[in-house]
C-alpha cells in the first residue's frame, strides 16, 4: 500500500502525521510512504530523517493525495483539500465532523474512507487516539488560561498562583475527563482554587480521591454551572459526547454575571463549543472579548507544541495506521471494533449515527456496507 503524509495547512499546525520511526516500520512491512516536502519540519523531523527511514519526498500536497492509497494526517482536511482527495482513498486523522457541514458533504461527495481518530473507541470506551491531545490541550488550557488573566490580553489582571497575602485564582472546569483532569493539575499546580463540574458521580469520587485539597468537585447542571461561574476568574470548557456536537453549556446571558475580565478556554471549540458564544480562532488570532469576557477558543491547540504533540499522537496512532496498511480498511475494521468505531463516512455513506444526526443528514450503519 502507498502511505502519504501532506503537510498540515490549518494556520499554525505544525504537527505532522507520521514520524521517520513510523515510517520506518512501515516500509519494514512492505509498503510505500511519501512524505510531502517538509511536512515535519514544523515538529522537527527533516526530511533527511525521513528519507533515511525509508520515505520519499515528494513537491506538493496534491502529488501526496494522487498517489496515496492511505492519507495520514493530524488536523481535517481545509477547502484546498477537499478535491484532492480521490475515491476509495482511506483518509485517517481528526475530523469533527459533527461541528462542519461543509466538511462533512466534502467528504461524502469525495467517496473516501474517512475515518477519524476523536471517534476510535476502545471497549472500555476510552479514545486512545483522541485521549494524548486532551492531555495536551487540557495541560494548555490551564497556562492559557493564566496567560489572559493578564491586563495586557484584557483580563483582571490576576496571577493564577497568587501571592502571600493575596487570592489566587479561581478556576471552574466544565467536564471531568482526560481534558478536564489534565487543566484541573496545572491549574492545581498553580496554587488556584479549582472546582471541577461533572454529570457521572463515580467520574467526581474517583477525581476527589487523586486530587490535591484545593481541587473541589461538584455535580454538573445548569443551575450549578451559572453559579460556579460568577465567582470564576478561569472558566476551562472541557465536555466531549464522543463524534457528535457539544452541548451549549453557558449562554451569552450567562457572561453578564461573570467577573469583567474573566477568561474562558473552550477546549470543545473542535466540536462545536460547550459555550453558546465560542467561534473557532487560531494561533495567529487566539482570544476575542465579548461582555468584558476574554474567550480563547483556538480549535488546534496542541499545534502550538508540536514536538509534544506529534510524538504523543503517533505513538497512539501508528499502531491503527499500521492495520489498515497491513489489512486494508475493511479487513481491519472487520477484525478490529476500534477501528470500526472510527469509521464515520464509507463511499458516500455517513456511517457515524451522531454526524448524521447533527445535520438531519440519512445515516447508514457501517455493518451494512462490509457485510
Amino acid at each position: 500500500m502507498i502511505i502519504g503524509v501532506p503537510k498540515e495547512r490549518k494556520i499554525k499546525e505544525n504537527r505532522v502525521g507520521l514520524l521517520p520511526g513510523g515510517v520506518s516500520e512501515l516500509t519494514k512491512n512492505g509498503h510505500k510512504v511519501i512524505i510531502e516536502n517538509n511536512a515535519g519540519e514544523g515538529s522537527g523531523f527533516s526530511n533527511e530523517a525521513y528519507i533515511a527511514a525509508g520515505g520519499q519526498i515528494v513537491s506538493t500536497a496534491k502529488d501526496v493525495y494522487s498517489k496515496s492509497d492511505l492519507v495520514v494526517k493530524v488536523k481535517e482536511p481545509i477547502k484546498q483539500e477537499y478535491e484532492l482527495i480521490h475515491s476509495n482513498q482511506i483518509v485517517f486523522t481528526y475530523f469533527h465532523f459533527a461541528a462542519d457541514r461543509e466538511l462533512t458533504e466534502a467528504m461524502v461527495k469525495s467517496d473516501c474512507i474517512a475515518i477519524a481518530y476523536e471517534t476510535v473507541q476502545r471497549s472500555d470506551r476510552k479514545l486512545p487516539l483522541l485521549d494524548p491531545m486532551s492531555e495536551v490541550a487540557g495541560r494548555m488550557a490551564a497556562h492559557q488560561g493564566a496567560k489572559y488573566l493578564e491586563k495586557t490580553f484584557g483580563g483582571r489582571g490576576v496571577l493564577m498562583s497568587g501571592v502571600p497575602g493575596t487570592e489566587p485564582a479561581t478556576v471552574v472546569i466544565i467536564g471531568g475527563g482526560v481534558v478536564g483532569t489534565n487543566a484541573a493539575k496545572i491549574a492545581a499546580g498553580f496554587g488556584a482554587k479549582v472546582t471541577i463540574l461533572d454529570i457521572d458521580l463515580y467520574r467526581l469520587r474517583y477525581l476527589d480521591d487523586i486530587m490535591p485539597k484545593n481541587v473541589t468537585m461538584m455535580m454538573s447542571n445548569s443551575y450549578n454551572i451559572a453559579e460556579a461561574i460568577k465567582s470564576a476568574d478561569v472558566v476551562i470548557g472541557a465536555v466531549l459526547i464522543p463524534g457528535a456536537k457539544a452541548p451549549n453549556l453557558i449562554t451569552k446571558s450567562m457572561l453578564k454575571t461573570m467577573k469583567q475580565g474573566a477568561v474562558i478556554v473552550d477546549v470543545a471549540v473542535d466540536q462545536g463549543g460547550c459555550v453558546e458564544t465560542t467561534k473557532p480562532t487560531t494561533h495567529e488570532d487566539p482570544i476575542f472579548i465579548i461582555d468584558g469576557i476574554v474567550h480563547y477558543c483556538v480549535a488546534n491547540m496542541p499545534g502550538a507544541v508540536p514536538f509534544t504533540s506529534t510524538v504523543a499522537l503517533t505513538n497512539a496512532t501508528l499502531p491503527y495506521a499500521m492495520e489498515l496498511a497491513n489489512k486494508g480498511w475493511k479487513r481491519a475494521i472487520k477484525e478490529n471494533r476500534e477501528l470500526l468505531l472510527g469509521c464515520n463516512i464509507i463511499n458516500g455513506n455517513i456511517v457515524y449515527k451522531s454526524v448524521a444526526e447533527a445535520f438531519n443528514l440519512p445515516f447508514r450503519p457501517v455493518e451494512s456496507i462490509i457485510d
